[in-house]
């Protein structure tokens, strides 16, 4: 029977980052991942295969979730088979890391205490973390050399503070528009800043910088370049020697042979279906948050009755998205300002700009409260959703020579730049996930059934910044300008369930994402987070896990 130091459920940013620390500190680690192994070779830029098919995730029929929503004032559930609404995120070795933008920020001093700065709002469950930025800034610093994160800082009233001057590589190379964009900011009174960007503008070790293929977003990266966790932190560990990585194996439940001790995992071979037994001293689960709630919730027993480490009942609760909602505008050719058109249309190279103006908002209209943060991009470049978008005129739809001439235009006349806005989505009691009581996947388990409500106080935000954003499009000469802000989650932004906290009482972990009930259980993936803050959650689970890994090793070495 083989043993190991630590087991870890899942292979994506967080479960990455802990098996790259420990594997370097001596230890034997095994990386348990449902999904198969994809080299970076077998990566390519097909939209059918990975945008409109399920080669990444898994089929909907065979693995799914509920979702309860209110609809005319009562909670109706429906199963994703159904809806075609997605919760997976990339099941494969390396997680949703793989097909991230990259573009990532650290957290606001402020968002780790938005209790104590903002006071508390109605109908949101609001609270400080048992950690401040100082304790995470020294991983942030370290995630961001490990992985390798292109940018160029300037300082900024909502820039966090950082212990090194730049970031390790420079920005990636950025299209021409960003002269209209800067200067229209600028003519605006706001100032837009270089993104943070997790892919590589220059080669570093065995990674190869960034190729400008002009598909990055939703697509595996074949030079190496985008900071995945496969690339950037899984490939250093298994070249250590201490990382056993078994793909296709989905862990169905953690086994207790004490109330305070999992003693092993159970899981199955997804290709041959035979279930075995992985044994070890620290079990890691890194799942993705409203899979990692399920797992400890189909993990209940004897010892633990409403689920493993839920002896304060928060398991599952608060599960939190990111607020805020998206917009965008054309550049036509005819009316094109500050640059040519042959400049807009140059392809592969990003938009590269952020607006933090907005991250605290002080309007003597619309008053003092949390806000956002902004990312410009140009819209995914999927050549089949372009050519499907808006072949209508006069609500009826195109056909022959007119549809042919409104695709060519829609590819040769015009570029559209978009924005994406990024705010707190509220924790509150109407978001949560728990098992689903009838419906169970092709394993047996029950599915995770998710209560998506949202708080008006988010759409509130993202609406005040959408209008912002709507007028930086005006300035740049944008025609066709739009925004949708809503109360729906984004299916690949997912967090808490798993708060941490001082109090066992009133949160599942603790500090160091250790599980209150039971010592040798950790959760490191988003999970732990009791707010959100108003970036994308990438980086901080890269920090925060180092940080986790570093507990544990000294836990390890006090054995």
């Amino acid at each position: 029977m083989k043993h190991y130091d630590v087991v870890i459920i899942g292979s994506g940013a967080s479960g990455g980052a802990v098996a790259y620390s420990l594997c370097k500190a001596g230890y034997r680690v095994a990386v348990l991942e449902k999904g198969r192994l994809i080299k970076r070779e077998e990566f390519s830029k097909d939209e059918l295969a990975y945008c409109r098919r399920d080669i990444v995730t898994p089929n909907l029929f065979d693995e799914y979730h509920t979702i309860e929503e209110k609809v005319d004032g009562k909670w109706q559930t429906t199963p994703t088979y159904d809806s075609g609404w997605s919760f997976w995120n990339g099941n494969v070795v390396g997680g949703s890391s793989n097909f991230m933008s990259g573009m990532l920020h650290r957290l606001h001093p402020d968002d780790f205490r938005l209790k104590s700065k903002y006071g508390e709002i109605e109908g949101a469950n609001i609270v400080d973390w048992p950690i401040t930025y100082e304790e995470l800034e020294p991983y942030y610093t370290l995630a961001e050399e490990l992985a390798g994160i292109s940018g160029h800082y300037e300082p900024h009233p909502f820039e966090p503070p950082r212990s090194t001057p730049d970031f390790p590589q420079p920005p990636t190379r950025e299209n021409a528009v960003v002269k209209l964009l800067d200067k229209s900011c600028r003519e605006l009174g706001i100032r837009s800043l270089v993104t943070p960007r997790a892919v590589l503008s220059r080669d570093k070790g065995h990674r190869n910088a960034c190729y400008y293929s002009n598909f990055c977003g939703s697509y595996g990266c074949s030079s190496g370049a985008k900071s995945s966790s496969r690339e950037a932190l899984l490939q250093p560990a298994l070249a250590t020697g201490n990382l056993t990585l078994l793909s296709n194996t989905h862990v169905k439940s953690l086994h207790t042979d004490s109330k305070e001790h999992v003693s092993y995992a159970l899981a199955v071979d997804t290709v041959t279906g035979k279930e075995k037994k992985i044994y070890g001293d620290i079990f890691v689960v890194a799942a993705q948050a409203h899979e990692s709630a399920r797992l400890l919730l189909n993990s209940a027993n004897r010892h633990h009755p409403d689920g493993l480490a839920n002896s304060s009942g928060e398991l599952g609760r608060n599960l939190i998205f990111s607020g805020g909602g998206s917009g965008q505008g054309e550049l036509h050719s005819d009316a094109l300002k500050e640059i040519s058109f042959a400049e807009l249309m140059q392809t592969g190279y990003f938009v590269n700009r952020s607006i933090l103006d907005w991250y605290f908002i002080d309007d003597w209209w619309d008053g003092k409260f949390k806000g956002g943060s902004v990312e410009f991009m140009f819209e995914h470049q999927n050549i089949i959703s372009r050519a499907r978008k808006n072949n209508y005129d006069g609500g009826k739809m195109l056909w022959g020579s007119a549809l042919a001439d409104r695709v060519v235009d829609r590819f040769t006349k015009q570029k559209s730049i978009r924005f994406e806005i990024f705010n707190d989505w509220l924790p509150n009691d109407d978001c949560f996930v728990s098992l689903d009581p009838t419906h169970k996947d092709k394993y047996g388990m029950p599915v995770g059934k998710l209560r998506v409500e949202g708080h008006p106080q988010d759409v509130k935000v993202g609406r005040y910044i959408a209008k912002k954003c709507e007028g930086v499009l005006e300035e740049m000469g944008a025609k066709n300008i739009y925004s949708s802000v809503s109360s729906v989650p984004a299916q690949n932004l997912v967090a808490g369930g798993c708060r941490f906290g001082n109090d066992p009482k009133t949160s599942v972990l603790n500090k160091y994402c250790q599980a209150h009930d039971v010592p040798n259980l950790f959760v490191a993936d988003a999970s732990f987070m009791p707010t959100g803050g108003s970036v994308a959650y990438t980086w901080t689970i890269y920090a925060n896990a180092f940080r986790v890994a570093d507990h544990i090793i000294r836990s390890l070495k006090a054995v």
